[in-house]
């Protein structure tokens, strides 16, 4: 029977909860895969910041090696600024273990009650891939004219090819692995990247370049804003 190491981190409010009942679920499962889960809880959180002035210890990311699988809950504290919080605790984490892909998978299971009107279970059934590393992830910025009446922020988002690529890989993989039961297609959308003279081209480009290699899967670009669909 196979062993995963699993790190947990609870986090913060509705984190801690999420995670108690997240772990009842893998308990659950594990008889059935043939599974055994070794946890160790590391109590790194918003009150693990009050207590030491960070989020984590200095060698977290090297603690975290030795694990198969981080289980992270959501942090923050309304009394810490989220840049704390994500540069602190997330960021790193995402970084040093190229933690690329945003899973989000949505669906309307029974027994639920959709705000959307005459929806049946399963009517709702998509998965959102978010890039989860570039863009502003990447922390690249900085302060002019600071603490004075003209201080000045500068966030630069940065999307490189391979980052955007890699996403669309993973999108469309998923789209043919969840089309063996039903046709899937793919929306490829990036916040306002379609209004944007740079940014929108780029990522329109890598994802034909994507989509020659991945026949089969339909696709179509969606602004956020709602203001236009094309296929």
């Amino acid at each position: 029977m196979a062993t995963h190491k699993i790190a947990i981190v609870k986090g913060d409010g509705i984190g801690v909860d999420v995670v108690n009942e997240g772990m009842k679920v893998l308990d659950a499962l594990a008889p059935k895969y043939g599974i055994t889960w070794d946890y160790t809880e590391l109590p790194w959180s918003s009150d693990y910041y009050f207590k030491n002035g960070q989020m984590m210890p200095d060698d977290a990311l090297v603690t975290l090696e030795d694990f198969n699988a981080v289980f992270l809950g959501a942090v923050g504290h309304p009394d810490i600024q989220d840049n704390i919080t994500l540069d602190g605790l997330l960021l790193p984490i995402r970084r040093r273990f190229d933690q690329y892909i945003c899973l989000r998978p949505s669906v309307l299971y029974p027994g639920v009650e959709s705000p959307l009107s005459g929806k049946k279970p399963y009517d709702i059934d998509l998965t959102v891939i978010r890039e989860n590393t570039e863009g502003e992830y990447l922390n690249i910025g900085g302060f002019a004219y600071h603490g004075t009446p003209n201080e000045v922020a500068v966030q630069t988002a940065v999307y490189t090819r391979m980052g955007c690529e890699r996403a669309i890989r993973y999108a469309f993989d998923l789209a043919r692995e969840r089309g063996k039961k039903k046709p899937r297609h793919i929306h490829h959308e990036i916040e306002r990247a379609w209004l944007h003279d740079y940014l929108g081209p780029h990522v329109r480009r890598s994802c034909r370049r994507v989509h020659r290699h991945r026949l089969g899967i339909a696709t179509d670009r969606r602004s956020l804003h709602g203001s236009y669909s094309t296929t």
